[in-house]
């Protein structure tokens, strides 16, 4: 493999189609690789895989096959853990009344599911109660807390609460347990306990646990206090299922225990056992194995899909039932709901992105604000303005004279901790989240003045130097070379997605032999080496790109592609495919 180390870019590609210097590995990671492929016997592309991610040779094994058993953080040191637990089990043996207060989207969902399917097999049922989006907002607000206390001796608030001190202090009467993992603030909410791996007085090293995940440790304390009574609680490992999808939903990073949640959980969801899981996999067409794309990409986008548009409690709802009857009708709904969402993202997105290159792109912030811009969306329009100029972005949608808006982030730039201080200084009504992801409630007259001051405490991280992403190309591959076992190799690295991506392989000076547009904007080309090795490729959303018109202009000719290899089925049969990114003229 060539040295990439040269200025001019790997392949000599120093701005590509997209506007990206492609770089590749390291000479470093070379020799590691190297090294690590005679030490070890795997294949070469799976060893520049884990060279890449800084595993060395002797930590290979382990890396490959990330297990609960080595993995998984003792609960008890997160603080308040064991109280939350022996209060929720005081409620179990005392037959009280629970209710779990849910946030809305998939972390949410999942949270709530886990909760009510481990109390449900235990013999006790729960209220489940998730807020309207457009009515209630994010987390819980004083008139549901109040009317839940008065009917429930115990409320578990999961994804949700960690902020939420007089919506606490109005649950007079019940007592309140918070399982959450958004950043906290200097103090806490009046609650019994509060369990959250992103408390200030936490060291952080849990922080990257979506909510479902810390749920799940207090499931495996509160069956460790079972135990240590003589009582066998339930089975856990069948609920892993539920955290992988929120894991991967909630774009966790996929390191740690994170991966042995997502690992095991995927292998538990292919059992098809979870009647809500089966129904929508049925309904979204998933007839395949999953993996964690499809978790990210099929099936999380539906079971939001209630709660930015829909009923809320939707999502929850699937996840939890035990009867295949109800689940099926719930995932048909929330199917068509999904739909109706892409064609409401389209609208802002593209009302979104004109005003936002007007105001321009260079800034530290990318943001933009509409009236009646539905709010079940502007998350995701967000994360497409962010993807587009890899800048933090926030989109708002008003409603009279309050809008509520969110935002995404890049790596590197806390974005949760910006809105935060924002709402603290009281150019937000309120606001908060992580450092990927943040929510917030803005006053018509202070928009103006929000984002310009979240615009300048983003710049003093750095967010004003960011321009383009370099893509970063993982190795050199031939059509040739891209067989269904190399994909099945590399997938022993995974499960891939945040903070682990799959890797990325540049394909050079192919010809390119067909194209062919599919869909609303996609891109199928056909490819190949000129000495009879062909491989076909997609390129979803290129033709809204300069990537689609430079790919049809290049039909028969040559060009450097980058992107993902992943096994396409059809029919029964598995044949390769380049889930295209990039392209380059080969000059």
């Amino acid at each position: 493999m060539a040295d990439t180390l040269d200025m001019d870019g790997f392949l000599g590609v120093a701005r590509s189609v997209t506007g990206r210097r492609w770089t590749g590995p390291s000479i470093d990671e070379d020799r590691l690789a190297e090294q690590m492929a005679q030490a070890t016997a795997l294949p070469p592309a799976l060893c520049r895989i884990l060279a890449r991610r800084g595993i060395a040779a002797p930590e290979a094994e382990a890396f490959l096959s990330p297990t609960l058993r080595d993995l998984l953080p003792d609960p008890a040191q997160l603080k308040d853990m064991g109280r939350a637990a022996s209060r929720i089990l005081a409620a179990l043996s005392g037959r009280e009344r629970i209710a779990i207060f849910a946030d809305y989207d998939v972390d949410g969902g999942a949270s709530a599911a886990l909760l009510l399917t481990w109390l449900r097999d235990q013999g006790h049922g729960a209220t489940l109660y998730v807020p309207d989006r457009i009515d209630e907002g994010y987390g819980p607000n004083d008139e549901a807390m109040a009317m839940l206390a008065r009917d429930h001796d115990l409320i578990v608030c999961v994804d949700c609460g960690t902020l939420s001190h007089g919506p606490i202090a109005a649950a007079r009467g019940a007592d309140v347990v918070v399982l959450d993992h958004h950043l906290g603030g200097e103090t806490l909410p009046p609650a019994l306990a509060v369990v959250n791996p992103n408390r200030q007085d936490e060291p952080g090293d849990l922080g990257h646990l979506c909510a479902a995940g810390v749920v799940f440790l207090m499931l495996v304390e509160a069956n460790r206090q079972l135990r240590s009574e003589g009582k066998a609680g339930p089975d856990l490992m069948s609920l892993l299922d539920l955290v992988a999808l929120a894991t991967v939903a909630d774009v966790a990073p996929l390191h740690g225990v994170n991966r042995a949640f997502v690992r095991q959980g995927l292998a538990v969801m292919a059992r098809r056992a979870r009647a809500g899981l089966v129904a929508l996999s049925d309904v979204a067409g998933l007839d395949t194995a999953p993996k964690a794309y499809h978790l990210g990409y099929m099936l999380g986008p539906r079971v939001n899909a209630g709660g930015r548009i829909g009923k809320a409690d939707l999502g929850a709802r699937l996840l939890s039932t035990a009867d295949p009857h109800e689940a099926a009708s719930i995932a048909e709904r929330l199917h068509e709901l999904n739909a109706e969402r892409r064609e409401i993202e389209t609208a802002v997105r593209d009302a979104a992105l004109a005003q936002a290159e007007e105001r321009g792109l260079d800034g530290p912030l990318v943001w933009a604000a509409g009236e009646g811009w539905h709010p079940g969306v502007v998350g995701i329009v967000a994360a497409r303005l962010k993807e587009a100029t890899n800048r933090p972005a926030i989109v708002i949608g008003f409603d009279g004279e309050e809008g509520k808006g969110s935002g995404r982030s890049v790596s590197g730039i806390d974005l949760g901790a910006v809105i935060q201080k924002t709402a603290a200084e009281g150019l937000l009504i309120k606001g908060g989240g992580h450092k990927m992801a943040a929510g917030l409630t803005v006053a018509r007259d202070t928009l103006e003045a929000a984002m310009d001051r979240i615009g300048a405490l983003l710049a003093r991280q750095g967010a004003d130097a960011l321009g383009p992403a370099d893509l970063r190309i993982d190795a050199v591959l031939m059509p040739g070379a891209a067989t269904v076992e190399l994909v099945d190799q590399i997938e022993q690295a995974g499960p891939f997605g945040a903070g682990a991506p799959a890797p990325r392989f540049a394909f050079p000076d192919v010809m390119i032999q067909s194209t062919r547009q599919v869909g609303t904007g996609h891109l199928k080309i056909g490819f190949g080496d000129g000495l009879g090795a062909r491989l076909d490729a997609i390129a979803f959303g290129a033709m809204d790109t300069p990537l689609g018109p430079f790919l049809e202009a290049r039909r028969g000719h040559r060009a450097h592609l980058a992107g993902r290899i992943e096994i396409n089925t059809w029919q029964g049969r598995q044949s390769v495919q380049l889930r295209l990114e990039d392209a380059a003229d080969p000059g």
